[in-house]
Protein backbone atom coordinates (compact mmCIF):
# COMPACT_ATOMS: atom_id res chain seq x y z
CA UNK A 1 0.00 0.00 0.00
CA UNK A 2 1.34 3.46 -0.91
CA UNK A 3 1.94 5.68 2.07
CA UNK A 4 0.97 9.32 2.32
CA UNK A 5 3.73 11.90 2.80
CA UNK A 6 2.75 12.22 6.48
CA UNK A 7 2.89 8.45 7.00
CA UNK A 8 6.25 8.28 5.29
CA UNK A 9 7.61 11.10 7.44
CA UNK A 10 6.39 9.33 10.59
CA UNK A 11 7.98 6.02 9.61
CA UNK A 12 11.30 7.73 8.91
CA UNK A 13 11.18 9.65 12.21
CA UNK A 14 10.34 6.46 14.09
CA UNK A 15 13.38 4.83 12.51
CA UNK A 16 15.56 7.66 13.80
CA UNK A 17 14.49 7.34 17.45
CA UNK A 18 17.03 4.71 18.57
CA UNK A 19 19.82 6.97 17.35
CA UNK A 20 18.14 9.96 19.00
CA UNK A 21 18.02 8.08 22.31
CA UNK A 22 21.76 7.41 22.08
CA UNK A 23 22.35 11.06 21.21
CA UNK A 24 20.32 12.22 24.20
CA UNK A 25 22.11 9.86 26.58
CA UNK A 26 25.43 11.16 25.29
CA UNK A 27 24.31 14.73 26.02
CA UNK A 28 23.14 13.87 29.52
CA UNK A 29 26.46 12.18 30.29
CA UNK A 30 28.22 15.50 29.67
CA UNK A 31 27.74 17.72 32.73
CA UNK A 32 26.87 21.22 31.53
CA UNK A 33 25.76 23.44 34.38
CA UNK A 34 25.72 27.13 33.51
CA UNK A 35 29.26 28.29 32.83
CA UNK A 36 30.60 24.79 32.06
CA UNK A 37 28.97 23.86 28.75
CA UNK A 38 32.12 23.58 26.59
CA UNK A 39 32.08 19.80 26.15
CA UNK A 40 28.42 19.59 25.18
CA UNK A 41 28.81 22.49 22.72
CA UNK A 42 31.74 20.68 21.07
CA UNK A 43 29.80 17.41 20.98
CA UNK A 44 26.82 19.06 19.28
CA UNK A 45 29.08 20.79 16.75
CA UNK A 46 30.34 17.36 15.69
CA UNK A 47 26.95 15.63 15.85
CA UNK A 48 25.23 18.23 13.65
CA UNK A 49 28.14 18.63 11.21
CA UNK A 50 26.54 16.42 8.53
CA UNK A 51 22.99 17.67 9.10
CA UNK A 52 23.30 21.42 8.47
CA UNK A 53 24.74 23.51 5.67
CA UNK A 54 26.47 25.78 8.18
CA UNK A 55 27.70 24.88 11.68
CA UNK A 56 29.17 27.90 13.43
CA UNK A 57 30.64 28.40 16.88
CA UNK A 58 29.51 31.88 17.92
CA UNK A 59 31.89 33.33 20.51
CA UNK A 60 30.79 34.99 23.73
CA UNK A 61 32.73 37.80 25.32
CA UNK A 62 33.02 39.30 28.78
CA UNK A 63 31.60 42.55 27.38
CA UNK A 64 28.16 40.92 27.59
CA UNK A 65 28.17 42.03 31.24
CA UNK A 66 27.69 45.59 29.98
CA UNK A 67 24.43 44.71 28.23
CA UNK A 68 21.33 46.26 29.79
CA UNK A 69 19.53 42.91 29.98
CA UNK A 70 22.47 40.88 31.26
CA UNK A 71 21.47 38.55 34.10
CA UNK A 72 23.86 38.21 37.03
CA UNK A 73 22.59 35.67 39.58
CA UNK A 74 25.92 33.80 39.32
CA UNK A 75 28.82 36.16 40.13
CA UNK A 76 32.23 36.06 38.44
CA UNK A 77 31.21 33.73 35.61
CA UNK A 78 33.56 33.93 32.62
CA UNK A 79 32.65 34.32 28.92
CA UNK A 80 35.87 34.67 26.96
CA UNK A 81 36.61 31.38 25.22
CA UNK A 82 33.02 30.11 25.43
CA UNK A 83 30.57 29.69 22.55
CA UNK A 84 27.00 29.30 21.45
CA UNK A 85 26.32 27.11 18.41
CA UNK A 86 24.43 28.26 15.31
CA UNK A 87 23.19 25.85 12.63
CA UNK A 88 21.65 26.80 9.31
CA UNK A 89 19.82 24.95 6.56
CA UNK A 90 19.92 27.40 3.69
CA UNK A 91 16.64 27.89 1.87
CA UNK A 92 16.52 27.71 -1.90
CA UNK A 93 13.59 30.04 -2.48
CA UNK A 94 11.65 33.01 -1.13
CA UNK A 95 9.99 31.16 1.76
CA UNK A 96 9.69 32.38 5.35
CA UNK A 97 12.61 31.89 7.74
CA UNK A 98 12.47 30.26 11.16
CA UNK A 99 14.69 30.20 14.25
CA UNK A 100 14.66 27.25 16.65
CA UNK A 101 16.20 27.87 20.07
CA UNK A 102 17.22 25.29 22.67
CA UNK A 103 19.63 25.56 25.58
CA UNK A 104 22.52 23.26 26.37
CA UNK A 105 23.04 24.12 30.05
CA UNK A 106 21.30 22.50 33.00
CA UNK A 107 20.68 23.32 36.65
CA UNK A 108 22.87 21.54 39.23
CA UNK A 109 21.84 18.22 40.72
CA UNK A 110 18.74 17.92 42.89
CA UNK A 111 18.80 16.57 46.42
CA UNK A 112 18.50 12.79 46.24
CA UNK A 113 19.43 12.66 42.56
CA UNK A 114 22.15 10.05 42.16
CA UNK A 115 24.10 9.23 39.01
CA UNK A 116 22.26 11.95 37.13
CA UNK A 117 25.05 12.09 34.55
CA UNK A 118 24.74 8.33 34.02
CA UNK A 119 21.49 8.34 31.99
CA UNK A 120 19.09 5.45 32.38
CA UNK A 121 16.66 4.26 29.72
CA UNK A 122 13.76 2.21 31.08
CA UNK A 123 10.68 1.21 29.08
CA UNK A 124 11.18 3.95 26.52
CA UNK A 125 11.84 6.69 29.10
CA UNK A 126 15.22 8.38 29.50
CA UNK A 127 16.12 9.62 33.00
CA UNK A 128 18.89 12.07 33.95
CA UNK A 129 19.74 15.69 34.45
CA UNK A 130 18.63 17.64 31.39
CA UNK A 131 16.46 14.81 30.01
CA UNK A 132 13.59 17.21 29.32
CA UNK A 133 15.17 20.55 30.25
CA UNK A 134 16.59 21.00 27.78
CA UNK A 135 18.66 18.25 26.20
CA UNK A 136 15.55 16.32 25.19
CA UNK A 137 14.61 19.35 23.08
CA UNK A 138 18.06 19.33 21.45
CA UNK A 139 17.34 15.68 20.60
CA UNK A 140 14.08 16.80 18.94
CA UNK A 141 16.07 19.18 16.73
CA UNK A 142 18.54 16.36 15.99
CA UNK A 143 15.68 14.14 14.79
CA UNK A 144 14.14 17.01 12.80
CA UNK A 145 17.33 17.78 10.89
CA UNK A 146 18.01 14.06 10.40
CA UNK A 147 14.50 13.59 8.97
CA UNK A 148 14.94 16.56 6.62
CA UNK A 149 18.13 15.01 5.31
CA UNK A 150 16.75 11.46 5.14
CA UNK A 151 13.74 12.61 3.11
CA UNK A 152 15.82 14.89 0.84
CA UNK A 153 13.48 17.73 1.82
CA UNK A 154 14.47 21.12 0.44
CA UNK A 155 13.02 24.21 2.12
CA UNK A 156 12.38 27.55 0.47
CA UNK A 157 13.18 29.62 3.57
CA UNK A 158 16.14 29.38 5.94
CA UNK A 159 15.91 27.14 9.00
CA UNK A 160 18.26 28.44 11.70
CA UNK A 161 19.03 26.74 15.01
CA UNK A 162 20.38 28.54 18.08
CA UNK A 163 21.87 26.14 20.64
CA UNK A 164 22.72 28.40 23.54
CA UNK A 165 24.42 28.38 26.91
CA UNK A 166 23.32 29.97 30.19
CA UNK A 167 19.56 29.84 29.93
CA UNK A 168 19.18 28.56 33.47
CA UNK A 169 20.83 31.59 35.05
CA UNK A 170 18.97 34.20 33.08
CA UNK A 171 19.34 33.72 29.34
CA UNK A 172 22.73 35.27 28.70
CA UNK A 173 23.38 32.79 25.90
CA UNK A 174 20.24 33.84 24.05
CA UNK A 175 21.00 37.51 24.77
CA UNK A 176 24.39 37.11 23.12
CA UNK A 177 22.89 35.16 20.20
CA UNK A 178 20.17 37.68 19.37
CA UNK A 179 22.81 40.43 19.46
CA UNK A 180 24.69 38.45 16.79
CA UNK A 181 21.64 37.56 14.67
CA UNK A 182 19.16 39.07 12.24
CA UNK A 183 15.41 38.66 12.77
CA UNK A 184 13.61 35.75 11.14
CA UNK A 185 9.93 35.49 10.26
CA UNK A 186 9.25 33.44 13.38
CA UNK A 187 10.89 31.67 16.31
CA UNK A 188 10.20 28.59 18.39
CA UNK A 189 11.88 28.30 21.78
CA UNK A 190 12.15 24.65 22.73
CA UNK A 191 11.17 23.85 26.32
CA UNK A 192 9.11 21.03 27.90
CA UNK A 193 5.48 21.96 27.21
CA UNK A 194 3.96 18.48 26.93
CA UNK A 195 3.52 19.08 23.18
CA UNK A 196 1.34 22.15 23.74
CA UNK A 197 1.91 25.33 21.74
CA UNK A 198 2.68 28.02 24.32
CA UNK A 199 1.75 31.48 23.12
CA UNK A 200 2.64 33.53 26.21
CA UNK A 201 5.26 33.58 28.97
CA UNK A 202 4.92 36.03 31.83
CA UNK A 203 7.60 38.44 32.98
CA UNK A 204 10.16 37.63 35.67
CA UNK A 205 12.27 39.75 38.01
CA UNK A 206 14.97 38.30 40.27
CA UNK A 207 16.26 40.46 43.10
CA UNK A 208 18.95 40.47 45.78
CA UNK A 209 18.41 42.76 48.78
CA UNK A 210 21.28 43.24 51.21
CA UNK A 211 20.58 44.72 54.65
CA UNK A 212 23.45 46.21 56.67
CA UNK A 213 23.16 46.40 60.45
CA UNK A 214 25.41 46.72 63.50
CA UNK A 215 26.66 43.52 65.10
CA UNK A 216 27.08 43.11 68.86
CA UNK A 217 26.60 40.67 71.71
CA UNK A 218 22.99 39.76 72.42
CA UNK A 219 23.33 41.42 75.84
CA UNK A 220 24.07 44.81 74.28
CA UNK A 221 20.75 45.50 72.62
CA UNK A 222 21.13 49.28 72.74
CA UNK A 223 24.25 49.10 70.61
CA UNK A 224 22.87 46.81 67.91
CA UNK A 225 20.86 47.13 64.75
CA UNK A 226 19.78 43.74 63.45
CA UNK A 227 20.15 43.23 59.70
CA UNK A 228 17.92 40.18 60.06
CA UNK A 229 15.11 42.24 61.55
CA UNK A 230 15.43 44.61 58.58
CA UNK A 231 15.18 41.68 56.17
CA UNK A 232 12.04 40.43 57.91
CA UNK A 233 10.44 43.84 57.47
CA UNK A 234 11.51 43.91 53.81
CA UNK A 235 9.80 40.54 53.29
CA UNK A 236 6.58 41.83 54.86
CA UNK A 237 6.56 44.85 52.54
CA UNK A 238 7.29 42.72 49.46
CA UNK A 239 4.39 40.41 50.27
CA UNK A 240 2.11 43.42 50.62
CA UNK A 241 3.33 44.83 47.29
CA UNK A 242 2.72 41.50 45.58
CA UNK A 243 -0.86 41.43 46.87
CA UNK A 244 -1.44 44.89 45.36
CA UNK A 245 0.24 43.90 42.09
CA UNK A 246 -1.89 40.77 41.82
CA UNK A 247 -5.05 42.80 42.40
CA UNK A 248 -4.32 45.26 39.58
CA UNK A 249 -3.24 42.44 37.25
CA UNK A 250 -6.32 40.22 37.54
CA UNK A 251 -8.10 39.77 34.25
CA UNK A 252 -5.02 40.48 32.14
CA UNK A 253 -5.20 38.28 29.03
CA UNK A 254 -4.17 35.62 28.35
CA UNK A 255 -3.82 34.93 32.09
CA UNK A 256 -7.36 35.86 33.10
CA UNK A 257 -8.23 32.26 34.03
CA UNK A 258 -5.45 31.89 36.62
CA UNK A 259 -5.76 32.52 40.36
CA UNK A 260 -2.11 33.52 40.81
CA UNK A 261 -0.02 33.20 37.66
CA UNK A 262 2.66 35.59 38.98
CA UNK A 263 3.77 34.40 42.44
CA UNK A 264 6.31 36.01 44.72
CA UNK A 265 9.01 33.55 45.78
CA UNK A 266 11.30 34.46 48.66
CA UNK A 267 13.82 31.76 47.97
CA UNK A 268 16.87 32.48 50.09
CA UNK A 269 17.72 34.39 53.28
CA UNK A 270 21.19 34.25 54.81
CA UNK A 271 22.22 36.07 57.96
CA UNK A 272 24.27 35.75 61.11
CA UNK A 273 27.33 33.91 62.35
CA UNK A 274 26.32 32.92 65.89
CA UNK A 275 23.05 32.43 67.81
CA UNK A 276 24.06 34.93 70.50
CA UNK A 277 25.20 37.65 68.12
CA UNK A 278 23.02 40.20 66.36
CA UNK A 279 23.78 39.87 62.62
CA UNK A 280 25.27 42.85 60.81
CA UNK A 281 24.37 41.56 57.34
CA UNK A 282 21.38 39.78 55.84
CA UNK A 283 20.92 38.87 52.18
CA UNK A 284 17.45 38.16 50.81
CA UNK A 285 17.02 36.72 47.30
CA UNK A 286 13.80 36.05 45.48
CA UNK A 287 11.71 36.19 42.32
CA UNK A 288 8.53 38.05 41.48
CA UNK A 289 6.44 37.36 38.39
CA UNK A 290 4.36 39.86 36.50
CA UNK A 291 1.88 39.90 33.62
CA UNK A 292 1.83 41.78 30.28
CA UNK A 293 0.05 44.75 31.88
CA UNK A 294 3.40 45.68 33.47
CA UNK A 295 6.98 45.96 32.24
CA UNK A 296 10.13 45.01 34.09
CA UNK A 297 10.92 48.70 34.54
CA UNK A 298 7.47 49.22 36.10
CA UNK A 299 8.11 46.43 38.61
CA UNK A 300 11.59 47.69 39.54
CA UNK A 301 10.25 51.17 40.20
CA UNK A 302 7.18 50.02 42.11
CA UNK A 303 9.18 47.62 44.29
CA UNK A 304 11.58 50.36 45.31
CA UNK A 305 8.73 52.81 45.97
CA UNK A 306 6.90 50.22 48.09
CA UNK A 307 10.00 49.45 50.12
CA UNK A 308 10.69 53.13 50.72
CA UNK A 309 7.10 53.72 51.84
CA UNK A 310 6.81 50.56 53.92
CA UNK A 311 10.27 50.39 55.52
CA UNK A 312 11.08 54.04 55.98
CA UNK A 313 14.40 55.81 55.76
CA UNK A 314 15.73 54.24 58.99
CA UNK A 315 15.87 50.90 57.18
CA UNK A 316 16.26 51.91 53.53
CA UNK A 317 19.46 53.89 54.06
CA UNK A 318 21.00 50.59 55.17
CA UNK A 319 19.65 48.55 52.24
CA UNK A 320 21.17 47.76 48.82
CA UNK A 321 18.85 46.48 46.06
CA UNK A 322 20.09 44.59 42.99
CA UNK A 323 17.98 43.24 40.15
CA UNK A 324 19.89 40.23 38.91
CA UNK A 325 17.50 39.15 36.14
CA UNK A 326 14.70 41.03 34.39
CA UNK A 327 12.57 39.60 31.57
CA UNK A 328 9.47 41.16 30.10
CA UNK A 329 6.47 39.06 29.08
CA UNK A 330 6.32 37.60 25.56
CA UNK A 331 2.87 37.18 24.00
CA UNK A 332 1.90 36.06 20.50
CA UNK A 333 -1.83 36.27 19.66
CA UNK A 334 -3.50 32.88 19.21
CA UNK A 335 -4.70 33.89 15.76
CA UNK A 336 -1.19 34.76 14.55
CA UNK A 337 -0.11 32.67 11.52
CA UNK A 338 2.78 31.22 13.54
CA UNK A 339 0.39 29.81 16.15
CA UNK A 340 -2.21 28.71 13.61
CA UNK A 341 0.44 26.91 11.55
CA UNK A 342 1.88 25.18 14.63
CA UNK A 343 -1.55 23.95 15.72
CA UNK A 344 -2.22 22.67 12.22
CA UNK A 345 1.12 20.85 12.23
CA UNK A 346 0.20 19.19 15.53
CA UNK A 347 -2.99 17.87 13.97
CA UNK A 348 -1.18 16.51 10.91
CA UNK A 349 1.36 14.78 13.16
CA UNK A 350 -1.35 13.11 15.25
CA UNK A 351 -0.89 15.37 18.29
CA UNK A 352 -3.94 17.02 19.85
CA UNK A 353 -3.65 20.71 18.87
CA UNK A 354 -3.72 22.74 22.07
CA UNK A 355 -2.46 26.21 22.93
CA UNK A 356 -1.39 27.21 26.43
CA UNK A 357 0.44 29.87 28.44
CA UNK A 358 3.32 29.47 30.89
CA UNK A 359 3.38 30.93 34.39
CA UNK A 360 7.16 31.25 34.22
CA UNK A 361 9.70 33.02 32.04
CA UNK A 362 11.66 31.64 29.08
CA UNK A 363 14.16 32.92 26.54
CA UNK A 364 11.25 33.65 24.19
CA UNK A 365 11.22 37.27 25.35
CA UNK A 366 14.64 37.92 23.78
CA UNK A 367 13.26 37.12 20.32
CA UNK A 368 10.07 39.06 20.94
CA UNK A 369 11.65 42.15 22.56
CA UNK A 370 15.10 42.35 21.00
CA UNK A 371 14.34 41.11 17.47
CA UNK A 372 10.64 42.00 17.28
CA UNK A 373 9.66 38.50 16.20
CA UNK A 374 6.56 36.36 16.77
CA UNK A 375 7.56 33.47 19.01
CA UNK A 376 6.01 30.39 20.60
CA UNK A 377 7.38 27.84 23.05
CA UNK A 378 7.06 24.14 22.27
CA UNK A 379 8.60 20.83 23.23
CA UNK A 380 8.23 17.38 24.72
CA UNK A 381 8.25 16.36 28.36
CA UNK A 382 6.64 17.68 31.54
CA UNK A 383 7.75 21.02 32.94
CA UNK A 384 6.89 19.78 36.44
CA UNK A 385 9.66 17.16 36.14
CA UNK A 386 12.34 19.65 35.07
CA UNK A 387 14.88 20.49 37.81
CA UNK A 388 13.66 17.47 39.80
CA UNK A 389 15.41 14.28 40.86
CA UNK A 390 13.02 12.37 38.57
CA UNK A 391 13.69 14.40 35.44
CA UNK A 392 12.75 12.32 32.39
CA UNK A 393 11.43 12.30 28.86
CA UNK A 394 9.67 9.70 26.71
CA UNK A 395 11.56 8.80 23.56
CA UNK A 396 8.28 8.50 21.65
CA UNK A 397 7.45 12.08 22.66
CA UNK A 398 10.75 13.21 21.15
CA UNK A 399 9.53 11.62 17.94
CA UNK A 400 6.12 13.29 18.17
CA UNK A 401 7.66 16.72 18.75
CA UNK A 402 10.04 16.19 15.82
CA UNK A 403 7.14 15.15 13.59
CA UNK A 404 5.20 18.30 14.53
CA UNK A 405 8.20 20.47 13.69
CA UNK A 406 8.80 18.56 10.45
CA UNK A 407 5.24 19.25 9.36
CA UNK A 408 5.50 22.85 10.53
CA UNK A 409 8.75 23.80 8.76
CA UNK A 410 7.51 22.27 5.49
CA UNK A 411 4.55 24.61 5.66
CA UNK A 412 6.15 27.68 7.24
CA UNK A 413 9.45 27.77 5.35
CA UNK A 414 7.91 26.34 2.18
CA UNK A 415 8.86 23.03 0.63
CA UNK A 416 10.79 23.12 -2.62
CA UNK A 417 10.72 19.33 -3.07
CA UNK A 418 8.54 16.36 -2.26
CA UNK A 419 9.42 13.88 0.45
CA UNK A 420 11.54 11.06 -0.93
CA UNK A 421 12.84 7.82 0.48
CA UNK A 422 11.37 4.85 2.26
CA UNK A 423 11.46 3.27 5.70
CA UNK A 424 15.19 2.60 5.42
CA UNK A 425 16.02 6.05 4.09
CA UNK A 426 17.67 7.07 7.36
CA UNK A 427 20.11 4.16 7.62
CA UNK A 428 22.84 5.76 5.53
CA UNK A 429 22.97 9.02 7.47
CA UNK A 430 22.87 7.12 10.76
CA UNK A 431 26.00 5.23 9.71
CA UNK A 432 27.78 8.40 8.58
CA UNK A 433 27.19 10.83 11.43
CA UNK A 434 28.13 8.99 14.61
CA UNK A 435 30.81 10.93 16.51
Amino acid sequence: MLKTADDLAKSIIDGLLPDAETFLCDLISLSSISGSEDRVVDYCARAFANLADDVELVPLDDSIRDEKDYASPIPNIRYKGRHNLRLRLRGCGPGKSLILNAHLDTVPLSKGQENSYDPQSVDGIVYGRGACDDKGQVAVIYVLLSAIKATSTKLDGDLIVHLVVEEENGGNGSLSMVRASSPADGAIVMEPTNLKVVTACRGTLWFRITCHGTAAHSGSAAKTQSALDMAVRVMEVLRSYHTELLAVSRGTPPYDGFENPMPLTLGRLSAGDWPAMVPDRAVLEGVIGFLPNKTKEDIKREMIESLQAGCGDDIMRHVDIEFTLAHDSAVTPVDHPLVVSMLSACERAGVTPESAVLTCGTDSWFYASHLGMPVVVFGCGELALAHSKNEQVRVNDIGLAAHVLFEFVRNWCGEASEIKGGENACSEILRSKRC
